[in-house]
């Protein structure tokens, strides 16, 4: 693997005639020969349906390949290894405007004293002015806040709700895991498949899990509703005996009177 794109495409190639570095951290320790043989030169696809097809060989030695690539592809879920990362901090000229694939996004990257930081784009800090550059020291993807001229800023408050960039590609690999598994199983022939059919068979799950999850609130509803009945019974019951028994107490009260 190497940190530029070999990929000849029509979207790699605009930025060759522009000559803007496109890099990628995603690289395999040569210091693990095992992984680097099972891993070689394949793209993130091409391992995941890898992975997917030696776990299931008969042959011993291709499923213990296909092991050796799925722990790799697991601990590099943000598509960046430490590896990758020192290889990035050394390539990078300092300066020099690149853009760094990661996670199925670009993003704009520069060096400035030695450091690497990423243009902050995402939506959630739309109003925060301060924040410009993140810097990438780590594969975790929680780095530190500089503003335009790399001084460093104070961290907004985090949200509870927002998903981390771990959760996020684990996501994304459990669903392409489950869409290649899906095309095997109705007997296609393995090969990458295309945005087209991979989006369907995610929305056909996702709308699957819709229909579940309104099954379900459909059969919480009745209870519901008679839970409030069933107390509104208990009062209704609980009233007339209270009626009941002070009609009885008048009674008893008027058979004690004596007429003179």
């Amino acid at each position: 693997m190497e940190l530029n794109f070999q990929q000849y495409t029509p979207e790699c190639i605009v930025f060759d005639l522009l000559n803007i570095p496109l890099l990628h951290g995603w690289l395999v320790d040569p210091q693990s020969p095992e992984t680097e043989a099972s891993v070689g030169k394949l793209s993130y696809n091409q391992l995941v349906e890898k992975i997917i097809d030696f776990k299931h060989s008969a042959d011993s030695s291709r499923v213990s390949e296909g092991l050796v690539a799925e722990q790799f592809l697991e601990a590099t879920a943000t598509q960046l290894s430490y590896h990758g990362l020192c290889e990035l901090s050394s390539t990078a000229a300092e300066g020099e405007l690149s853009v760094f694939f990661r996670n199925n996004h670009f993003s704009t990257m520069i060096k400035h004293q030695g450091h690497l930081y990423l243009l902050v784009t995402d939506q959630g800090f739309l109003q925060e002015e301060a924040l410009v550059w993140e810097s990438l020291h780590n594969v975790e993807g929680d780095g530190n806040f500089c503003d335009s001229a790399f001084r460093l800023q104070r961290a907004p408050p985090p949200h509870s709700h927002a998903p981390s960039i771990q959760d996020q590609q684990r996501q994304i690999d459990r669903d392409y895991l489950v869409a290649v598994s899906l095309q095997q199983q109705q007997g296609g022939a393995p090969g990458p498949l295309s945005d087209l059919e991979l989006a369907q068979q995610l929305q056909q799950e996702e709308y699957q899990q819709q229909q579940q999850q309104q099954q379900q609130e459909q059969q919480l509803q009745p209870q519901q509703q008679q839970q409030p009945q069933q107390q509104q019974g208990s009062q209704q019951v609980r009233g007339q005996g209270s009626q009941q028994g002070g009609g009885a107490r008048r009674r008893e009260k008027d058979s004690d009177c004596v007429v003179l």
